[in-house]
């Protein structure tokens, strides 16, 4: 029996060597961080893109009048995790132009909505509307949220603006294999695409002109090599591994008690 007891130890300690492994540093902003003193910051402007869906309200004291620019509308399901919705609102079609209702055909691909506010005054201002102003909004604005993420897939952004540790978060944070120093954030913008990679673990992530996210932006977390090991080979050869000692084990045992 002492023999037996002694082995067993051996066994727990051979396992523990395969089965520990040295943590990763999971932490966000590493490093030290300058709390001391305030910066101001300026969110981006989102820019009306190819594909974007947008509502456009015209106001005026002249209500009469300002309904002539608030109709016909189109109907477009937009698809948000988990449900599809119908919205109406204007959609930029490929050549970046909206069809607007009293105007007709407008150019909107690359403006703001300040920008597009002031194509619009100038097109309506001389008209029977008097003190005329819009309300103009994205209705798809959405970024999609793909590999190590506890919860991945699509996510509209009613508030118009999200960082991207808020889109982190929606998608339920990384999986333990995510790497956070290796994010890839993919930019389609005025018919270009600009791929680039940030680094979470940097205090200098807020001054990364992709912490804010724009519409449509996708982010992409890499695996760590440790999950292809994890899946492929730990788990097999530690069976394997395990079996052996305890084969082992059995013959001690049987040789002992002879």
């Amino acid at each position: 029996m002492k023999y037996f007891i002694t082995a067993c130890i051996l066994f727990l300690v051979f396992c523990s060597m395969f089965s520990c492994r040295t943590p990763e540093n999971l932490n966000y902003l590493q490093g030290t961080l300058d709390t001391g003193n305030p910066r101001k910051f300026r969110i981006p402007e989102p820019i009306i893109q190819k594909g974007d869906l947008i509502t456009i309200v015209v106001f005026s004291d002249n209500p009469t009048a300002t309904q002539l620019y608030n109709q016909s509308l189109i109907s477009v399901g937009t698809a948000t995790a988990g449900s599809g919705v119908q919205s109406s609102g204007y959609l930029v079609d490929g050549k970046g132009n909206i069809q607007f209702q009293g105007i007709g055909t407008m150019h909107v691909e690359g403006l703001t909505k300040d920008q597009l506010a002031a194509m619009l005054d100038s097109k309506l201002k001389d008209t029977l509307l008097k003190n005329p102003y819009y309300n103009i909004r994205f209705v798809n604005f959405k970024v999609t949220m793909l590999g190590e993420f506890k919860n991945p897939g699509q996510y509209s952004i009613p508030a118009e603006r999200v960082s991207i540790l808020e889109a982190i978060a929606m998608a339920g944070d990384f999986t333990e294999f995510g790497l956070k120093d290796k994010v890839l954030v993919i930019r389609e913008k005025n018919d270009e695409r600009e791929i680039n990679y940030i680094d979470l673990t940097r205090p200098d992530l807020f001054s990364s002109p992709f912490f804010y996210l724009q519409q449509n932006d996708v982010v992409i977390v890499e695996a760590s090599k440790r999950k292809a090991k994890v899946n492929d080979q730990l788990t097999p050869r530690n069976i394997g591994i395990a079996t052996s000692i305890v084969s082992t084990i059995a013959i001690i045992i049987t040789v002992f008690r002879r």
